[in-house]
Order: structure tokens, then sequence, then C-alpha cells
């Protein structure tokens, strides 16, 4: 009868963690389903070195100068694409950023 006895109340102990848990769980709201993150655009028109090295990844202090260099001796850009024309930007490092940039 022992053994009977402490099975039940085991049984009863981790019964009622799971209902509180379940409880717990069912009384909050919801968290809101994540969304994709969009970011900000960098106008490589307008966009300053700084600004290209902080917002873009896989954009170091030196293609940021280059991006800037070729925007002043060329004028601005036309399209993200001509980004290709900088020295030192290919188009795998084109594609990981496309979705950040724009051009006005």
């Amino acid at each position: 009868m022992n053994k009977a006895f402490l099975a039940a109340a085991a049984f009863a102990v981790l019964t009622s963690f799971s209902f509180g848990a379940h409880a717990a769980t069912q009384s909050q709201p919801a968290p809101a389903p994540v969304a994709a993150v969009t970011q900000a655009s960098v106008n490589l028109n307008t966009a300053d070195a700084a600004t290209l090295t902080r917002e873009l990844k896989g954009i170091g202090a030196t293609k940021a100068k280059a991006i800037v260099d070729y925007r002043e001796e060329h004028g601005p850009f036309s399209s993200v694409d001509e980004l290709l024309e900088v020295k030192g930007i290919g188009s795998a490092t084109l594609q990981k950023i496309r979705s950040q940039l724009s051009v006005q």
C-alpha cells in the first residue's frame, strides 16, 4: 500500500507542476511573430564612408572609402549594380548587401 500511495502522490505532484506550467504559459500573451528585420536603406549617393562601414556588413573602411572616391570621380550611382565598378567590390559582396542599398 505504501508503494501505491507514493506512486499516486508522485503522479499528483508531477501533474500539478505540469498544469501550473501550462497555465502560466496560457496566461501570458503570445509573443508576436518574428517578422523579417527591415533595415533602413543606405543611399549610395549620400552616405559617407563612416556610414557605409557601420551599416554594411563586409564593407570596411577601405572599401567604404573606395565607394565614396568612385562616387566623387564618376558622379552619383545610377543603380546598385554600378557598385561592381568599384575596386574591391565583387558580386558576392554586392549580393550580401544589395537589400540594404538604394540609389536616389
